[in-house]
């Protein structure tokens, strides 16, 4: 006669399991302005990243609190997309939020943001820093606290006249920008699934400057 035994787990074990599920889940925020006023413009670039990742993988977004969210498996892995929607200055608040309630370590955040310091498409991926003068990077670090999480800087640099910054990154890309964007979505579809699976350094060391 077959006795079937219910498997009961202790609480140190659950811990344990519930601590390697949460390392296998990573958080990629794209920041952005919400509306279509900004959908074309520079610096919405985190937005429009995570779109074309979106449409490549035929992935659906779901509006929920604070932010527009996705999620992706890649090889044991979930990625959760986020676009808040707290508009750019406010974006801290989305972040820690969906960190919180799906247990995202902060090694395993990731944000994406436009940089006028770097030439258009150029490609900065760093482990810590300052906001460079930011706002929505200014935001994420005074609500989490730290300047220690991951960012991937895209380029947009900074071609405009004096007194013409705001103007500059809240325009749309001109058609020569426009004709390089696909080429530069792609490489940072391949950031966002290199961060999960080879890691910060290698991810850095293989698209830094590309």
């Amino acid at each position: 006669m077959l006795t079937f035994f219910k498997n009961i787990l202790s609480p140190q074990r659950e811990q344990i399991i519930s601590e390697e599920d949460a390392m296998k889940k990573f958080l990629i925020v794209g920041l952005g302005n919400i509306g279509p006023k900004y959908a074309h413009t520079r610096h919405n670039i985190g937005f429009k990243i995570l779109d074309f990742y979106a449409e490549k993988k035929s992935l659906s977004w779901e509006t929920a609190k604070l932010g527009d969210i996705t999620t992706h498996k890649v090889k044991g892995r979930t990625l959760i997309l986020l676009k808040p929607s707290t508009f750019m200055n406010l974006s801290g608040k989305a972040v820690k939020f969906w960190m919180e309630k799906e247990k995202i370590p902060l090694e395993n955040l990731m944000v994406i943001t436009d940089d006028l310091n770097l030439a258009f498409g150029t490609i900065r991926i760093k482990t810590k820093g300052s906001d460079g003068g930011h706002n929505g990077l200014k935001d994420i670090q005074n609500i989490l606290q730290t300047t220690n999480y991951n960012r991937f800087r895209f380029g947009i640099s900074d071609a405009f006249a004096k007194g013409r910054q705001i103007d500059y990154v809240l325009g749309e890309w001109d058609s020569e920008e426009e004709k390089l964007l696909p080429e530069r979505l792609e490489k940072s579809c391949e950031i966002i699934e290199s961060f999960p699976l080879a890691g910060m350094n290698i991810t850095m060391n293989t698209f830094n400057g590309k």
